[in-house]
């Protein structure tokens, strides 16, 4: 009986000292990755739309979230170097806004989550098996919509009403590029429209491409180059439309914000936002096997004004009526 008094009392005594030390164990706090091509001071919309994503699921970075913020600067060589970074932190989730970052961060781990805040196919692209069970660890947003090239084609008729050639500026390396054409070629058919293929590999394409535009005698242009190719080449872009006075649609609003005519396309904020429900649901110990690839539900119409000024061009009142945004 007294072994047995002393083993109860040496218990409790242990179980009370335990009790303290437990509850001053840490809780971890989650630590995300985000891996980006171009400089991040140059997509504050996005960044700010997936710290806002997080805010609305509880999560403010510093406190309880952690990321680690990674970008190339357009260095896109550098994106290996700074994927291989992020997996040595082993972090809780990696989130990459790009194909490049995709893959680039797909090479270096097969355990860590990975989140696609964007990516133009990722099937074909062979990130995710199928869109409805991506399987591995790859899961996340696509911007494949190839409709909107025909909505694109039909805006640009309306903006430009005398419209009978149009330039189609794309890279034909892109996996999404074959299906965009079959889309623009159907929806030229439809208004009477005939396009001139312009494919533009690098970064030193683009003012051959415009020049060759401009030969062609094409009334407006078609942008949808591969968006490693174009987005660090904003500007450039849009004074070589304004030089050769050529109405340009573009995909993102970012171009008519950096000068550029029209957009009308997928709101990649929006899609920033929607993958921070993706990181908490990882977080919260679902498996990016199981997480469908969502595409693209919100869009956006965004008209610049002074661009339409400097090229000679009215936007006619119901184009104006149905924007989302107007650059004044």
């Amino acid at each position: 009986m007294r072994k047995r008094f002393f083993g109860l009392a040496l218990s409790t005594m242990l179980y009370a000292l335990c009790l303290p030390v437990e509850a001053q164990q840490p809780t971890k706090i989650p630590r995300i990755g985000f891996l980006t091509g171009p400089s991040l001071s140059g997509q504050l919309a996005r960044a700010e739309a997936f710290r806002q994503g997080l805010r609305d699921l509880g999560y403010v970075e510093g406190k309880n979230i952690f990321i680690e913020w990674r970008s190339t600067e357009g260095n896109l060589d550098r994106m290996p170097t700074l994927a291989a970074e992020l997996a040595k932190l082993k972090v809780d989730v990696i989130v990459t806004a790009g194909s490049r970052a995709t893959r680039a961060t797909k090479a270096v781990t097969v355990t860590i989550p990975i989140v696609m805040a964007q990516d133009s196919d990722p099937v074909a692209n062979r990130f995710v098996a199928n869109l409805a069970r991506p399987g591995g660890n790859i899961t996340g947003l696509s911007t494949l919509a190839p409709e909107l090239s025909g909505k694109r084609l039909e805006i640009l008729k309306e903006v430009v009403p005398q419209l009978s050639r149009v330039a189609v500026i794309g890279t034909s390396t892109s996996p999404s590029n074959a299906q965009v054409l079959k889309e623009i070629e159907v929806a030229a058919g439809a208004f009477g429209v005939t396009p001139q293929y312009l494919d533009v590999l690098t970064n030193k394409d683009i003012e051959s491409a415009f020049r060759a535009a401009t030969k062609g005698k094409v009334d407006a242009v078609l942008e949808i180059a591969s968006g490693y190719i174009r987005r660090g080449q904003r500007k450039q872009i849009a004074a070589l439309a304004i030089k050769s006075r050529l109405p340009v649609m573009h995909e993102s609003e970012e171009h008519v914000e950096a000068g550029g005519l029209i957009s009308y396309g997928v709101s990649l904020p929006d899609l920033a936002r929607r993958a921070a429900i993706y990181v908490d649901k990882i977080l919260k110990g679902a498996m990016p096997a199981d997480l469908p690839v969502e595409q693209p539900t919100k869009f956006k119409l965004v008209i610049n004004l002074k661009t339409a000024k400097q090229i000679g061009l009215t936007i006619p009142p119901s184009v104006l009526a149905r924007a989302d945004r107007v650059i004044r």
